[in-house]
């Protein structure tokens, strides 16, 4: 008995070596951690009794229980922890390989998103009108469904409408391509329903270029938009803006409205810019909100306009202005006109009456004359 600790200090070197042999080679440890924990139970019991004989055997025997114990249960907390790693490790792989079947899953969505823009873009020189109008609904589909495409699908769209379309007048009506002007018709209404409502404060921009495009019952009433860009463009019959937002600014430069244009009720928060406008018919800009710079500078208007209610955050300018229909500037808040570098005070506008214009005196103010 009392030479029982050497058996156990050789098992227990035996049990660590073979323990070291099998994590190594990443086998199995229960065989070398049992035997180790025999040596321990022998090595603690034989020291018990080599150094205290006089020591009751069932405490010495108690202890090198304790001891193997406590080998088994470090082994079993060294297992537990081990499992908890694995399954951590396990959880991140499957998180990574579920971001990876996403990103694949997305690029796999923006192939087909990408093959379908081309392809509905490719459609949009087709001969037939209906496979036009098809491609158009397929792009604002795809703009729908994916919010990154509404500005792509919107500046093709505005390319549509700058293309030529040949418009005569023969008497009292015009002579035009049926067909194409209801392909036009749908492009213009596809345009409206993808920008967001005016009362969306938070709605991204989108910016329409309609330089040269030819427009008719052409409705952005109720929408926003970023810039709106209308150089040169041709206006025929009906067009409503009333009540829209522009956050950027607007350009009607060289523009020509034959028919009526509602332009009441907006908001325009950048520049305003109407130089050379010709408008044949009724313009109406009652309760317009002018908060950024505003030219009018050489516009001929035929019909009546009216600024009823209006509002000009800055120096309106009017020179070489002509309103031969009639012009009403009675406006919610005074405004100075600007005219050759000079400022007019407008402090109490009135409505002009038919067959006269504002035109610039010679001391920098504004004037009235028959047309």
């Amino acid at each position: 008995m009392k030479h029982l600790w050497i058996a156990g200090a050789v098992v227990s070197v035996a049990a660590l070596i073979w323990l070291m042999i099998k994590h190594r080679r990443r086998r199995g440890l229960v065989k070398p951690v049992v035997l180790g924990a025999i040596g321990a139970f022998l090595l603690v019991t034989g020291w018990l009794f080599a150094t205290d004989a006089a020591a009751p055997k069932q405490e010495a025997i108690k202890t090198g229980g304790l001891a193997a114990g406590a080998i088994v249960a470090l082994y079993a907390l060294w297992l537990n922890d081990r499992r908890r790693r694995t399954d951590e490790d396990r959880q991140r792989i499957e998180s990574k390989r579920q971001e990876l079947e996403i990103e694949r899953a997305e690029h796999d969505r923006s192939r087909v998103a990408d093959e379908r823009f081309a392809r509905s873009v490719e459609l949009l020189g087709h001969d037939a009108e209906q496979v036009r109008v098809g491609a158009m609904h397929a792009l604002a589909g795809l703009a729908r469904s994916r919010q990154e495409y509404t500005q792509t699908v919107l500046d093709v769209l505005c390319a549509y409408l700058r293309r030529p379309f040949d418009v005569t007048r023969e008497g009292d009506g015009l002579v035009r391509d049926e067909r194409e002007l209801e392909v036009r018709l749908t492009a213009q209404r596809l345009v409206a329903d993808l920008l967001p409502r005016a009362d969306l404060d938070a709605a991204p921009r989108y910016n329409l270029d309609l330089t040269r495009a030819y427009l008719e019952y052409f409705d952005l009433s109720h929408r926003q938009v970023g810039d709106l860009v209308l150089r040169a463009a041709h206006l025929r019959e009906s067009n409503s803006l009333h009540h829209a937002v522009v956050r950027g600014g607007a350009w009607f430069t060289d523009a020509t409205s034959d028919g009526r244009l509602h332009l009441h009720d907006m908001v325009l928060h950048g520049k305003a810019w109407f130089s050379r406008f010709r408008c044949r018919q009724a313009a109406d800009f009652t309760a317009t909100r002018f908060l950024g710079p505003a030219k009018f500078a050489g516009v001929a208007f035929t019909g009546p306009v009216t600024f009823e209610g209006g509002e000009f955050a800055e120096p309106v300018d009017f020179e070489d202005a002509r309103f031969a229909g009639g012009l009403t500037l009675r406006l919610a808040k005074p405004v100075e006109a600007r005219k050759r570098g000079l400022r007019v005070s407008l402090e109490h506008p009135n409505a002009l009456p038919d067959g006269w214009v504002v035109e610039g005196r010679e001391d920098g103010g504004l004037g009235l004359v028959r047309s």
